[in-house]
């Protein structure tokens, strides 16, 4: 059977977009898509809709790069309302109990030892996690709530700002698979109160830490005749920025044509071990990882001649 013809222009590269309140990220990136006329894309880890910030999309072989910026550490910006509960936990959801609180930002000061390094955690049923094939916010929405297992997960860093009218300010920065919204709970809990998520902001993903670009400004040059697809090309990150913190292995042609046939390779002075980015003499080739016996190994190999846009 003959493959289907992709619709759509062959881009490539990583775009910072700040994500809107009130969508979901799947549907952020199929606007920024159709903007781009872009024949492939994908997202890096979805924000919930009240969230926004920083969702780095892939465009094109880009995409080959996107599971390590889902497992890459991330940032964020927390507003939480003390004294109130829902069953979301964020603001979205519906209140479940209302309590008073008279915790001062000294009292969160106490138990920040408590919420930093290895955390268990336990995900909230408003989440995309499966139960014997289903999504746990379906079964939330049906009024079924399942047992959920505790997962370790890494605060690096949490860092109070304000506690104004109940609402506490606070940026961390953590592992892959943190629930914000639980931490924030979990907090209010512990301050005896309660607490709900009332505003979120993703403010870096992995080495991702630069500005970011709103659909008002991508449809405005979308818009101007004088700029168009080509300014917005412009906008594009080259794919190797997504592992910019990896280590690099350069290979000389003949090394780097047997890596392209899918070949290990033994490379002088190459890391001893994990995951380096490869380039040829005038490129980059894509990612591998060190192999017990010394060898570069490809694993994800970039087929574009240049590592922005085509």
């Amino acid at each position: 059977m003959a493959r289907r013809k992709q619709k759509g222009r062959a881009v490539n590269g990583v775009l910072l977009y700040d994500k809107p309140a009130g969508i979901s990220s799947n549907r952020a990136l199929q606007q920024v898509k159709h903007l781009f006329r872009a024949a492939k894309a994908g997202h890096t880890g979805s924000l919930d809709p009240l969230a926004t910030g920083m969702l780095p999309l892939c465009f094109g072989e880009a995409t080959k790069i996107s599971a390590f910026l889902l497992d890459a550490d991330k940032r964020y910006r927390v507003s939480c309302k003390l004294g109130v509960t829902t069953d979301t936990g964020d603001a979205d959801g519906t209140v479940l109990q209302m309590r008073d609180c008279d915790a001062t930002l000294a009292d969160v000061e106490k138990l920040l030892p408590d919420f930093t390094g290895a955390v268990d955690q336990v995900p909230p049923m408003y989440s995309a996690l499966k139960h014997q094939g289903q999504r746990l916010y379906k079964l939330a929405r049906e009024g079924i709530e399942v047992e959920r297992k505790p997962r370790t997960i890494q605060i690096h860093k949490l860092r109070l700002h304000t506690l104004v009218d109940n609402v506490l300010d606070f940026v961390v920065a953590c592992s892959k698979g943190t629930y914000v919204r639980t931490l924030a709970e979990d907090i209010g809990e512990r301050l005896g109160c309660g607490a709900h998520v009332v505003a979120l902001r993703r403010l870096s993903v992995g080495p991702y830490h630069g500005d970011m670009v709103t659909m008002e400004q991508l449809q405005a040059i979308a818009d101007d005749p004088a700029q168009g697809l080509a300014a917005l090309d412009a906008l594009l990150l080259p794919i190797e920025s997504g592992v910019a913190d990896w280590p690099d292995v350069r290979l000389e042609a003949n090394a780097a044509f047997y890596m392209r046939q899918g070949q290990p390779i033994l490379v002088a002075h190459a890391p001893t071990h994990g995951w380096v980015r490869i380039y040829g003499h005038d490129r980059f080739l894509g990612v591998g990882e060190i192999q017990d016996d010394g060898r570069v190994a490809p694993r994800r190999l970039i087929q574009t001649a240049a590592s922005t846009t085509t």
